[in-house]
């Protein structure tokens, strides 16, 4: 039996039910424990995974959380190296069309496009990814 428990901080958010998209990444052939990316781009998020919702100076709202699940599930992609660096700029479009989607304004979709793509390189640097800590 162990005395200390074992987590990752930064999470906010938790998926109840499997979440699939079809997204214009094709020809990966990923398969992480929460996250897989098929050849198809058909990107599979399971139950259980966990995200930090919407980051930045920003609200959490219902035309932005999809965006954020999709968006951070590839920037984990992006720093366990799954994903090539290369992939970033379409990670972020990705977000911006999916709020846009969802019926968020053009004004702040292009906002926090513009967030993401200068500000959020560091996110999906695989030196950046959340480390396991333990208590007590």
């Amino acid at each position: 039996m162990s005395e200390n428990i074992y987590y990752k901080p930064g999470f906010k958010y938790q998926l109840t039910r499997d979440y699939q998209v079809v997204l214009p990444l094709l020809g990966y052939n990923i398969t992480t424990e929460y996250i897989s990316l098929n050849e198809w781009g058909l990107l599979t998020i399971h139950r259980g995974y966990a995200w930090d919702g919407p980051s930045g100076p920003t609200i959490d709202t219902k035309n932005f959380m999809r965006g954020s699940l999709i968006h951070d599930a590839l920037y984990q992609l992006l720093r366990l190296g799954l994903l090539p660096q290369s992939e970033r700029f379409i990670a972020d479009k990705i977000l911006q069309y999916c709020c846009l989607e969802d019926g968020m304004s053009h004004i702040r979709a292009w906002y926090v496009f513009q967030g993401v793509d200068k500000f959020a390189a560091s996110a999906a640097d695989p030196k950046n990814a959340k480390r396991e800590q333990s208590a007590p």
